[in-house]
């Protein structure tokens, strides 16, 4: 039975072409990003995010080569007709831009989408196809939940409910009382050991009364 995820071929071996690989599935997972092809939706985290048709079609073209270059000319083939008189090298360089601008990216620091030099764009994350809704980040998502129920657990010991408290203020008020009678006695004997030194009952009661105060 074939698995429903699937990965995107890796960059060295060119004998699956991108485009089918895509229409293998409905949704395209990378990141915080969920690519939902029938529509032509992208979401992050759940938010839909507003992306013009080049912009889409930019994104498409460089999920369907992960770890590639993908030229300047591809971009312009794919994005223009051959007829059409604009400034590609421009049109090109403004709409990766929107691309990054939108992936929340960056041409100093990519995470997404690196530009290569005098040749075109590439890639940097391995997308995976799916026909699940909720597919994107189970692994991420699962560490998540298991880190919060853990530090739920070990603060479960200090989580009281509002009928706890009253009850818990009154065992602390009897504690701290407790504390301060204890110390005044300590006080009283401590005044009064001379004149009981020598009477053996005043004295066992005050090293008794000492050794539970310690």
């Amino acid at each position: 039975m074939p698995s429903e995820v699937m990965l995107m071929p890796d960059p060295d071996n060119p004998t699956i072409p991108g485009p089918s690989l895509l229409s293998s599935g409905r949704y395209i997972h990378f990141g915080p990003f969920r690519i939902d092809q029938q529509r032509q939706e992208v979401t992050r985290n759940g938010t839909r995010l507003k992306l013009q048709g080049k912009v889409y079609q930019t994104l498409l073209t460089l999920l369907e080569k992960p770890g590639e270059v993908v030229t300047r000319e591809e971009l312009r083939a794919r994005l223009w007709p051959a007829d059409t008189h604009v400034n590609y090298d421009a049109n090109v360089n403004t709409t990766v831009n929107k691309l990054r601008m939108a992936l929340g990216d960056s041409s100093d620091k990519p995470v997404y989408v690196e530009t290569i030099p005098r040749k075109g764009y590439s890639l940097l994350v391995q997308p995976e196809i799916s026909n699940r809704l909720g597919y994107a980040h189970a692994p991420q998502n699962g560490a998540s939940a298991e880190g919060s129920e853990d530090r739920t657990s070990r603060a479960g010991f200090f989580n009281f409910s509002k009928a706890d408290v009253p009850v818990v203020l009154s065992a602390i008020g009897l504690i701290l009382a407790g504390m301060l009678i204890g110390a005044g006695i300590m006080r009283f004997w401590m005044s009064h050991a001379s004149p009981l030194s020598g009477h053996p009952l005043a004295l066992m009661l005050f090293r008794a009364l000492q050794n539970t105060m310690i």
